[in-house]
């Protein structure tokens, strides 16, 4: 378990259901009555991988295994809603490979042999995998530690090393199988000399040129329309290009809930009162529990870190001469807090760690062990190696832990921060006793533990009420119709936030957080639609309106009519100036005749290069026709992105700047690209659908 830290409804209801099912199949059709089922199963889905469905039991079961290894890994159970969701792309990722990589590499005739995995794991050729997490003291693999860790997987009661051991193995074998795919790809990228040889020459030409620019401009043309069958038209051309996720328009008041005057009033007596008691109390952890929102923690701060918690408090705990004591009582926003130093100490940044392992309460073994070392007759390797597990089975453990943070700490071990290098005693943890001696750290700063007392100004039952009055008036008036709601917000002087193409993932709205229950119910309510108070976090009161639904798939004609209206008429507008430009033009053979007669002046810009279409800032089809045009000659008029051009080539010139590696590194930023979109487009020819944030 110690190198563990280290790595760290009823049937009567069934047969009623069936027999109905079976009752409605004859006067159903099966077809029906399958999509049915289909469309009430999908609903507990949290998502679907070429064509299996992930039920949420099976993917949070897969959570639950996951949030084990993660705890063996770091050596720490508490997750935060970071952690949490790091743990749950995981186990995503883990099933798209299962359900999805597997069968394409397989299929590419992709394999990792029992050999190949062996040598992977164990062998020779240890994968990065298993090295970056079984290391010495000085950082480096540890062949040792890791033969130790699988002789010990078999007489681990609980399971849990052997489930480590089967997650090391499967990620080495992922792993491996993704560096095979990718080199499929990586190594077809190959740029021959010839290929070279142009790529270069093709690069280096620059171009020197004279032109005119006509901009369309900003104001509207009324001259010219955009019919509904043009629209339809060129959305039945392009309607790929139209492709959705399920999105939501809406829009929502909040109320925010804050102390009141009196709120704060109240408060502020009640902490005055409370930091005197905190100056007087002898017994400051029982206090903090009591009183304050912020628990007693033996953490050591450096100066700044406390920073994240009040300015005026860093200040006052390493400002000058203020190593004793408690702090005034600071307000930063609704929050008081104040700080008493409790201890000072040079205290290193982190420690490495070994030790011995005795499971029990086996004191003698313990003590004697103790006695051996400190007397100096035996180094720590060579006793724990006498009272190894081969030997004792009290001592199931011994070796190297590893460097050990304030973070990345064994529950118990704490005072090894303090210790002195060379020091051997005596721990206790929930694994049993261990022998501990430090044996290298970092170099020592100034440190101190702080007692922070902190106490947040809560709004009254009183002010709670008085805003969900306000949030009630707005939902009763709105009587969940969306007209209705529009009327009631100008009636009473709110502001309505508009939200478009809000996904299903959502759960920040403007600077809210956690507001999936607004989500949540956006996307099973339906347009022109509005919801009672919707409370999130306790703070805030939420009126909710649909303005519209876009469903997953394409979107309809009708939602991108406003689009393609101005793509249309933007080409119109092109076509419209350029034929303008044309007609003033005609005839004309000099570019500052043009010029003159388009009542503009004549433009240059040198060494423009189609290497990189940004050149200059220039119009990317400006420049991609000056390219290629003959020097000397007027061509025009050309329809640009902005606006329209006449120009003319006085030179083309071969540079030297783009080199061999730069062609190189082009290449290779080309098979990296390709290695990049290999898991996006796997996905979508798997018609991967993702409903994690359904139930998240």
């Amino acid at each position: 378990m110690a190198l563990l830290e280290k790595i760290r409804v009823k049937l009567g209801v069934f047969i009623s259901v069936v027999i109905a099912l079976a009752l409605l199949s004859f006067i159903i059709d099966p077809g029906t009555l399958q999509s049915v089922s289909q469309t009430m199963s999908s609903k507990y889905d949290v998502g679907e991988i070429n064509g299996k469905s992930i039920s949420y039991n099976d993917f949070q079961k897969e959570v639950e295994d996951f949030t084990t290894i993660n705890e063996m890994l770091t050596g720490s159970s508490v997750h935060s809603e970071e952690q949490q969701e790091m743990i749950r792309n995981a186990v995503w990722q883990s099933m798209i490979d299962q359900y999805l990589f597997y069968r394409n590499a397989k299929a590419a005739g992709l394999n990792v042999g029992e050999a190949e995995l062996l040598d992977l794991t164990t062998g020779d050729n240890v994968s990065p995998v298993i090295s970056q997490i079984f290391r010495d003291e000085t950082g480096n693999f540890s062949l040792s530690s890791l033969q130790q860790f699988v002789q010990s997987v078999g007489s681990d009661p609980s399971g849990n090393m052997k489930n480590l051991w089967l997650y090391l193995q499967n990620s080495v074998y992922t792993q491996q199988l993704y560096t095979k795919y990718g080199s499929l790809f990586s190594q077809s990228v190959y740029t021959n000399p010839l290929m070279m040889t142009k790529m270069i020459e093709e690069n280096n030409n620059t171009t020197d040129v004279e032109f005119v620019m006509v901009p369309f401009g900003y104001a509207q043309d009324s001259t010219i329309t955009v019919s509904d069958n043009e629209i339809r038209s060129y959305y039945k051309k392009h309607r790929h290009l139209y492709e959705q996720p399920a999105s939501r328009d809406i829009e929502y008041v909040v109320f925010e809930v804050e102390p009141s005057e009196a709120d704060i009033e109240e408060a502020t007596a009640q902490a005055d009162e409370l930091h005197n008691e905190f100056i007087s109390t002898d017994n400051v952890k029982n206090f903090l529990l009591r009183n304050s929102d912020r628990q007693y923690s033996e953490y050591w701060y450096r100066s700044g870190e406390l920073t994240t918690v009040s300015k005026d408090i860093n200040d006052f705990v390493f400002g000058e001469g203020n190593s004793e004591g408690v702090s005034p009582l600071y307000r930063k926003g609704n929050t008081f807090y104040a700080a008493k130093v409790m201890d000072s100490r040079m205290v290193p940044d982190s420690v490495y760690v070994r030790h011995i392992l005795l499971q029990g309460e086996d004191e003698a073994l313990a003590d004697s062990l103790l006695t051996v070392l400190k007397r100096g007759s035996s180094s720590f390797s060579n006793v724990a190696a006498m009272y190894s597990a081969d030997q004792n089975p009290n001592v199931p453990e011994r070796g190297d832990i590893g460097w050990m943070t304030q973070t990345y700490m064994i529950p118990g071990m704490e005072s090894v921060l303090t210790a002195k290098t060379g020091d051997i005693f005596i721990l206790d943890t929930d694994y049993g006793k261990h022998i501990v001696e430090v044996t290298k750290r970092t170099e020592p700063i100034r440190k101190k533990q702080v007692a922070i007392f902190e106490k947040a100004i809560i709004p009254s039952k009183a002010t709670y009420n008085d805003f969900y009055s306000k949030a009630n008036v707005l939902a009763t008036k709105a009587a969940g119709k969306y007209e209705n709601f529009k009327a009631a917000v100008q009636e009473e002087g709110l502001y309505a936030h508009p939200v478009n193409r809000m996904l299903e993932s959502s759960s920040r709205l403007g600077t809210i957080d956690d507001t999936k229950e607004v989500t949540r119910w956006a996307f099973e309510a339906k347009k022109g639609q509005v919801s009672n108070i919707i409370t999130v976090n306790n703070d805030y009161f939420f009126v909710v309106a649909i303005k519209d639904v876009h469903k997953e798939g394409y979107a309809t004609v009708q939602e991108m009519a406003s689009t393609i209206r101005n793509i249309i008429y933007n080409q119109k507008l092109g076509e419209k100036k350029t034929a303008e430009v044309a007609e003033k033009i005609a005839g004309l053979g000099s570019m500052q005749a043009i010029a003159e007669a388009l009542n503009t002046t004549v433009s240059t810009s040198d060494n423009v290069t189609f290497a990189s279409l940004t050149s200059q800032g220039l119009d990317p089809k400006f420049i991609g026709a000056v390219s290629v045009s003959e020097p000397g000659k007027i061509c025009g008029p050309l329809t640009g992105s902005i606006g329209v051009y006449v120009y003319k080539v006085t030179a083309h010139d071969t540079g030297s700047f783009f080199t061999e590696d730069d062609a190189k590194t082009r290449s290779s930023q080309v098979a990296q690209y390709s290695t990049q979109m290999l898991m996006p487009v796997m996905m979508q020819d798997g018609e991967v659908k993702d409903n994690r944030a359904r139930f998240y």
